[in-house]
């Protein structure tokens, strides 16, 4: 797969399947002390069925948006809504990778709110607690924009220091800007229309897992 190098659209789907057998196990025991990823089956005519059965059981017990649930990321409240939005960004840049597979160029467009909100989940959320930034050497400003709706992301590095992100557009050095579409794609590391000017060496720490 071109957006996924080594993978295949079979790998592809048991990686979302197992994703979401390790929701559905969230869900189950919220103190995260047995939390664990099923095992998808291998052959792809009984991963398909697997993989539906994985999903309904995940939309059902995502139904309640303040169900107590486990997750790894510390600044996620531990209830079903923090699920549900991972899951419909993991779920939709999947996507993206297996239409990606079928031509160079999908006609998939997301959604304006929707991207902005993978931005930020992935800004906002993912990136100030998922690694020690006591070990950090980047300085300086990086500021995404996505135009069509309005928003920015200005994420201020400092070095040893977990990033301090407000929402305004300042002159940074770096920009990543275009529609909320474009700047989703980018910062998920997709290939994107954005246009990225400035020292693109601070968006390595912004990088999406």
């Amino acid at each position: 797969m071109p957006t996924c190098p080594g993978w295949t659209v079979s790998r592809l789907v048991a990686h979302l399947a197992r994703v979401q057998s390790w929701v559905v196990n969230a869900l189950a025991d919220p103190t995260g002390r047995q939390v664990e990823a099923d095992r998808p089956p291998r052959d792809w005519e009984e991963l398909l069925p697997w993989w539906d059965e994985r999903r309904e059981e995940m939309l059902t017990g995502l139904a309640d948006p303040e169900t107590p649930a486990w997750l790894p990321f510390t600044r996620y409240p531990q209830v079903a809504r923090s699920w549900a939005r991972r899951q419909a960004h993991e779920a939709a840049i999947h996507r993206l990778d297996a239409e990606h597979a079928l031509t160079a160029e999908p006609p998939l467009v997301f959604d304006p709110e929707f991207a902005a909100d993978g931005v930020d989940e992935l800004i906002a959320w993912m990136v100030p607690t998922r690694r020690d930034w006591s070990k950090s050497a980047h300085s300086g400003v990086a500021v995404l924009h996505a135009t069509d709706v309005d928003r920015a992301w200005a994420v201020r590095l400092s070095s040893g220091m977990p990033p301090e992100i407000t929402a305004e557009v300042v002159a940074g050095d770096v920009t990543i800007a275009g529609p909320a579409d474009a700047v989703y794609r980018r910062v998920w590391g997709r290939p994107s229309s954005a246009v990225v000017t400035g020292s693109t060496e601070l968006l390595e720490p912004l990088a999406a897992p």
